[in-house]
């Protein structure tokens, strides 16, 4: 049996010309909509979602591109930004019957988080992202070795069809990678789990490097024409962050603080893939979000 978030429903909604969701929607309460992160899909969030659902309804969407939603062709460079990522969740919870709601993402996740609640200001109540930084600053502290580990950042910004040929030649060993070097738990993502990631990626090859390459396009246009603008995130934030050492050469804290004036910041003793390494941490960490 596939693996599955427990008590959940599935649902394909549609949110766009030609494009549905994958969601699993559980619970009762005031919503929230978790967002996933990369290599993987909507069950990342099965421990805290599960969890959640016990006071709240629980929203968890496989992004456009990822999973069993829809993977429209990049047929120009605003398929895959972010913006239109996020007009896809507020027009899902719409679809659901919520015009207001908390939101929370996990890396790739966490910037479509991040750029609904600077669209949708009015939509977004609560805010929450996992173990990233806005697009506009990752770019800008990434440099010399430290850089390396970023390297699949370079690799799917680069111009069509390149990307997407070296990685479809290997996709079980690209992917499988990030699996096991970005997680300091290997137990936290079981068989069956890892099995789902790796097929949800192995079909979705064209749509992830689309994604990325969006990243190192038009998001940053976007976030660079909000930073220019003087506009920040009007909800109360949460960031959560595994410890990424001095090394890297930055302050997340200080650079997720020019965004979000309300932001709490806290380092989690997990690897990058919290919320099933640490569900408990996340889990309080969104509770005492919602409380606030």
């Amino acid at each position: 049996m596939a693996p599955a978030i427990a008590g959940f429903d599935h649902q394909h909604v549609p949110v766009a010309d030609g494009v549905s969701l994958n969601a699993a929607v559980g619970g009762t309460g005031t919503p929230i909509v978790l967002l996933h992160g990369f290599p993987q899909t909507h069950l990342m969030w099965r421990h805290v979602a599960a969890d959640l659902a016990a006071d709240h309804t629980v929203i968890c969407p496989d992004l456009r591109g990822y999973g069993a939603s829809d993977k429209p062709a990049e047929t120009d460079r605003t398929v895959y930004a972010k913006r239109t990522m996020a007009a896809d969740i507020v027009a899902l919870a719409r679809v659901l019957g919520h015009e207001r709601f908390a939101l929370a993402g996990h890396d790739r996740g966490a910037l479509v988080a991040f750029r609904a609640a600077l669209d949708h200001p009015e939509t977004i109540t609560h805010l929450a992202c996992l173990d990233v930084l806005p697009t506009l600053d990752m770019w800008a502290v990434m440099h010399g070795a430290t850089a390396a580990v970023g390297f699949h950042l370079y690799l799917m910004a680069q111009p069509p069809d390149l990307p997407e040929q070296m990685i479809a030649a290997g996709p079980d060993a690209f992917f499988g990678h990030f699996l096991d070097v970005w997680s300091s738990d290997p137990q936290a993502i079981p068989a069956d789990v890892r099995t789902a990631y790796l097929d949800a990626c192995r079909n979705a090859v064209p749509s992830i490097v689309a994604d990325y390459r969006a990243s190192a396009g038009i998001d940053v246009d976007h976030d660079q024409a909000d930073r220019d603008a003087g506009n920040q995130l009007r909800m109360p934030v949460t960031v959560l962050q595994q410890d990424w050492g001095a090394a890297l050469g930055f302050d997340a804290a200080v650079l997720w603080s020019t965004w979000a004036p309300d932001l709490r910041h806290t380092t989690v003793a997990c690897g990058h893939f919290m919320a099933e390494e640490a569900p408990g941490d996340i889990t309080k960490a969104l509770r005492d979000l919602l409380a606030r």
